[in-house]
């Protein structure tokens, strides 16, 4: 079971969507909204955190440190 956290920022393309949406069987999935980053379909289970909006940066350091696989959109 690996722990994905996704940054999706306001230039994310339609792959981060896709990508997002369809994790493997036991994975954990965290999304991270930057500033401008659109919402995206998540996947049960998924957690979604807003940076600024009860997350600041010593939280989005924790998780990066945290996470398995970090991917930037």
């Amino acid at each position: 079971m690996a722990r994905y956290l996704h940054l999706v920022g306001a230039d994310a393309g339609p792959l981060a969507q896709t990508v997002i949406a369809s994790p493997a069987a036991g994975d954990e999935v965290i999304v991270v909204l930057l500033d401008g980053g659109a919402r995206p379909s998540l996947p049960a289970g998924a957690r979604m955190l807003r940076l600024g909006d009860g997350l600041d940066y010593a939280g989005l350091l924790d998780l990066i440190f945290e996470a398995d696989h970090v991917i930037s959109w």
